[in-house]
């Protein structure tokens, strides 16, 4: 088996996650030209019940086998290994069925009373298979990485990706005929077959690695079982053991999102709007307006994953000066490169919606949501922060209250017939606005650090410029035709101005630069 060091895996995934964001993108851009921002909304109101079943079985299954397997084998224990892989397999195999069953059998029930739409309900059925299916696959997932051997789960998921994208487009067009709600449940069907095919080939690495790996002696692997006799239920406690903290973490997020498709649905009910186009709102809001604010946070996610191990090793030294710079280092570039991405969105947001979706009219609630983004791309670095200083609970806590507080909000402010979904936005901006500064305040509280409160006036000042020029040029270029290309040459150009100003005003430069890790190498040579 090949296995990497940890910045080599780090980075494996990290590629492999990049790739995924940007081909993930392509189905959010063609499915509301097949499905309309209806069906995208009944396909987005059965996805977080999901979410939160598939958290609620594996949320900390990978991290806990990766652990357990991780211990194994640096105690040259290949049979242990194996076995906890068995033991593994069988839980999440039973968990993983009993829940499509009872999501299968209470199907009704919560498509027509929980999530408000009845016509849910195929899609609610189209899903409830993948539920096993992701069970397994985490379990592999979780084993490769206890082996620190990132390839295969890398491949999967880009492979699932691919197969994902073309099925979701390619079974929500042939169910359309049947009416929007099939083209629904086709488009999670879609969804359904990647998530086969990733196991598929989790499976064939699995098997292609075993056999290389054969053991050359019997009586090695006898001695080996001789020093495993603890029993099934013995080590199924040591799993849940290590995953239940982490799932409880993770499913704080889950059931936010639940919740808040639900409360917004019912608010949006309340406030007098009519079932179809408040699913055809949250339609678009979820599956449409937020990927596309969170699609420039692919480089920040990628500065945050560099930054943890830097900022650990920093802290055992005790070296708290090296600390600071990092995270000013880190908080810095977060904004200088998302805030280009925020300003174009805010101010071409309705040619912008119009080339991706075709659908002009959801640029209102881009426009709104743009200027916030900044605070969504810091929260990467500061978070990753939190979890190197060895403060998770601190960053669960935080979200936790933001949780709290966009849900109230979205009850009381979607429900107003004057905001509608625009009440839903406006209690998303304050939860993702809450969490950051909380994060802040938790790392300044912690490092006594002070934030670069110079160079985040310096990038303000740099998107209000960078918003100028693209309004001036956009409304300038009316001689070109076509709006695509009208957007491409605003953009450009708007772009290399903000460049130009950055490098000016000292906020880039080769060191930061070379802290990218897509571009160190090159710079390197």
């Amino acid at each position: 088996m090949n296995k990497q060091t940890f910045i080599q895996g780090t980075m494996i995934l990290l590629m492999a996650s990049i790739v995924n964001r940007i081909l993930g993108f392509v189905p959010r851009i063609m499915l509301p030209r097949i499905i309309g921002t209806e069906g995208v909304g009944l396909y987005q109101l059965g996805y977080p019940f999901f979410l939160v079943i598939v958290t609620l079985i594996v949320g900390g299954l990978p991290l806990a086998i990766a652990k357990l397997i991780a211990e194994a084998e640096s105690a040259g224990n290949s049979q242990r290994s194996a076995t906890i892989l068995r033991t593994s397999l069988v839980y999440a195999t039973g968990v993983g069925f009993l829940f499509t069953f009872v999501c299968l059998l209470g199907a009704p029930w919560a498509s027509r009373y929980v999530l408000t739409d009845p016509r849910v309900y195929h899609t609610f059925i189209a899903m409830s298979p993948m539920i096993v299916i992701v069970s397994v696959s985490s379990v592999y997932r979780g084993y490769f990485q206890g082996k620190q051997n990132m390839v295969p789960s890398a491949v999967s998921s880009v492979t699932e990706t691919i197969a994902r994208i073309v099925c979701v487009l390619l079974f929500s067009y042939l169910l359309l005929p049947l009416g929007i709600e099939y083209a629904a449940a086709g488009a999670m069907l879609g969804v359904v077959f990647g998530e086969i095919v990733g196991l598929a080939v989790l499976l064939w690495q699995y098997n292609r690695i075993r056999r290389k790996n054969q053991p050359t002696s019997k009586t090695d692997t006898d001695v080996v079982e001789l020093q495993d006799n603890d029993s099934f239920f013995s080590r199924i406690w040591q799993i849940l053991k290590v995953a239940i903290p982490v799932t409880g973490g993770r499913l704080v997020g889950s059931m936010s999102y639940l919740l808040e498709s639900i409360i917004t649905a019912r608010s949006l009910a309340i406030a007098g709007v009519a079932t179809a186009i408040a699913t055809s709102q949250y339609g678009a809001l979820q599956g449409m307006v937020i990927p596309l604010l969170l699609l420039p946070g692919a480089l920040t996610s990628s500065l945050a994953v560099s930054l943890v191990p830097s900022l650990a090793e920093a802290q055992a030294k005790g070296d708290i000066k090296t600390i600071h710079l990092r995270l000013h280092q880190s908080i810095r570039l977060a904004l200088v490169t998302g805030a280009p991405f925020a300003a174009i969105m805010y101010v071409l947001a309705e040619p912008l919606c119009q080339i991706l979706y075709d659908n002009g009219s959801i640029a209102g609630m881009l426009k709104v949501m743009a200027p916030i983004a900044l605070f969504s791309y810091a929260q990467a670095p500061l978070q990753a922060a939190l979890q190197a200083l060895d403060k998770p609970g601190r960053a669960l806590i935080n979200t936790l209250i933001g949780a709290t507080v966009k849900l109230i909000l979205i009850y009381y402010l979607a429900s107003n017939p004057n905001l509608g979904i625009y009440g839903a936005i406006f209690a998303i901006i304050i939860n993702i606005i809450i969490v950051t500064i909380l994060h802040g305040f938790s790392i300044s509280r912690a490092l006594r650090f002070r934030f670069p409160l110079f160079d985040i006036c310096k990038v303000g000042c740099l998107m209000i410029i960078m918003s100028g020029a693209a309004a001036y040029l956009y409304n300038g270029l009316t001689s070109i035709s076509s709006m695509g290309f009208r957007f491409v040459i605003t953009s450009l150009i708007a772009g290399i101005i903000y460049l130009i100003l950055s490098v000016c005003l000292k906020l880039i430069d080769w060191h930061d630069i070379s802290r990218i890790p897509f571009l160190r190498r090159w710079i390197k040579n």
